[in-house]
């Protein structure tokens, strides 16, 4: 009788699962057929009479000025250039402003010039992928807020070719199988990576990862429960993707980790501004009364500026008084809030507390001149973030012509900082000691020494040139165009 029981409750049961699951493909293929049909009306033809071949990239931050944008503009002028037969779109939440001062912007910042006019689709719901909206569970709240924005821009304008150069892997299969596009990606660092499992599995306490959470055990395997499922969630989404273009060696494995789709996933290093440092003179150091010790980046907390105190306070205390010129640290980096504001002067109370307030200099949203003026006069190039996915800030400070010292992780350890036709073009390092320890040893060679590094590290970095990611990216995008 139970097994009769049983079977009464299961056969309507997947009877009616059934039914649904056919209902919600007819849905979805309807919406598909009326988003088809809508592309229709929404495009008209060019000159020549043919439909330009639409091509879409969905970045709602594209005046923000940082790397990532910088990869925007070089990729739409390298298809400018390549395609005439193109109209590329970029969705965007910039309401603020319009296209053309966006696009001057660019220009302004970046120094590329568009072939030709970019049109812009600007979005309303962008507040739905901010990070202050989603207090808790921060990850999964700004990825389904991605579906409901990338569903407002396939309303808006349904392209041929799609491209997420933001890190919004959830869109992807939204313009795949809704839109009928064929689908790329550039991956700037994954939404969830392996080492931020292994973070809260050894209950790490980080700048993502509480101490409330890490001091009790529950909440830990919960968290850690949650981020099993978000990956698993992040790589049926992002392996919807026709092409894969990946940043540096680090997020290629991570992307391989957890997307599966090698064939189609290649590393298109992004373009860095070479040339602009490289016309800095290099020559032999001549003055030895001071050396500076300089760091580019923003202060977020992620950038790990205490470090470069702590061990530059260690480094000033062991040199013995007299024996060697003085030292200065230089902290330049960009403010975007309160909160950058407040970690700044949490790193003023630090000098003050080590007694290095008279050695160390903070230059906040300094113009481009300067900055180039402060890398022309240093000695070394300081950088210590944990696993960063690239490191543009890396490859600018030994295009410059200094003497790099990075930490021993993500793009600079694989990719930036490594030896060059079997010379070296930099050091590499992981904690307070093995940083004071580096630096008193680059400070140690002599100027010339320290010169053929610098040559060392300067041929090396026009592997990350306009030109070279114009070419990679060519024929990783290849196959969207066939």
């Amino acid at each position: 009788s139970c097994f009769r029981l049983l079977c009464s409750l299961l056969i309507p049961a997947l009877f009616l699962s059934g039914i649904l699951c056919v209902c919600l493909v007819v849905l979805l293929w309807g919406i598909r057929l009326w988003i088809q049909q809508r592309k229709k009306q929404l495009t008209s033809a060019g000159k020549d009479g043919k439909r330009p071949l639409l091509v879409a990239f969905f970045h709602p931050y594209c005046n923000a000025g940082g790397g990532g944008e910088r990869v925007l503009w070089c990729a739409i002028r390298t298809l400018q250039k390549k395609y005439r037969n193109v109209t590329c779109v970029v969705y965007t939440g910039d309401r603020d402003v319009t296209g053309e001062e966006i696009v001057e912007g660019a220009f302004r910042r970046f120094n590329i010039k568009l072939i030709h006019p970019v049109k812009f689709v600007f979005l309303e719901k962008r507040y739905l992928v901010e990070a202050s909206l989603y207090p808790h569970f921060t990850l999964l709240g700004q990825s389904l807020g991605s579906v409901f924005l990338g569903w407002e821009a396939l309303l808006k304008c349904v392209p041929d070719i799609y491209i997420d150069s933001m890190g919004y892997a959830f869109t992807l299969p939204l313009f795949k199988y809704l839109g009928g596009c064929r689908v790329g990606c550039y991956v700037h660092y994954p939404t969830i990576s392996t080492d931020m499992l292994s973070v809260v599995r050894n209950q790490d306490t980080r700048f993502n990862n509480a101490a409330f959470i890490t001091n009790n055990p529950l909440f830990s395997k919960f968290k850690l429960l949650y981020y099993y499922f978000f990956a698993f969630m992040y790589g049926l989404v992002g392996s919807c993707s026709d092409v894969i273009m990946v940043n540096s060696s680090w997020t290629l494995n991570h992307i391989l980790s957890l997307w599966r789709a090698g064939a189609c996933t290649s590393v298109v290093y992004p373009p860095c501004d070479v040339q602009t440092f490289l016309d800095i003179p290099l020559e032999e150091e001549k003055s030895t009364t001071e050396y500076s010790i300089v760091s580019v980046s923003q202060f977020r907390p992620e950038k790990d500026h205490p470090l470069q105190i702590r061990a530059f306070a260690k480094l000033l205390k062991e040199k013995r008084l007299g024996q060697q010129p003085s030292l200065k640290l230089i902290l330049i980096g960009g403010c975007r809030n309160q909160q950058d504001e407040e970690r700044v002067n949490n790193l003023k109370h630090l000098c003050e507390e080590l007694g290095v307030s008279n050695n160390v200099t903070f230059r906040i949203n300094i113009p481009f001149e300067e900055l180039k003026r402060h890398l022309a006069e240093a000695t070394i190039g300081l950088h210590t973030m944990w696993n960063e996915h690239f490191g543009i800030g890396v490859v600018e400070c030994m295009a410059a012509g200094t003497v790099i010292l990075a930490h021993n992780s993500g793009g600079p350890k694989l990719d930036i900082v490594v030896p060059y036709e079997g010379h070296i073009t930099g050091f590499l390092a992981e904690n307070e000691d093995n940083y004071a320890e580096t630096m008193a040893y680059i400070l140690s060679l002599s100027p010339e020494k320290r010169l053929e590094i610098r040559e060392n590290a300067r041929r090396s970095v026009h592997r990350f040139s306009d030109q070279r990611f114009e070419e990679t990216f060519l024929l990783s995008v290849e196959p969207l165009f066939k």
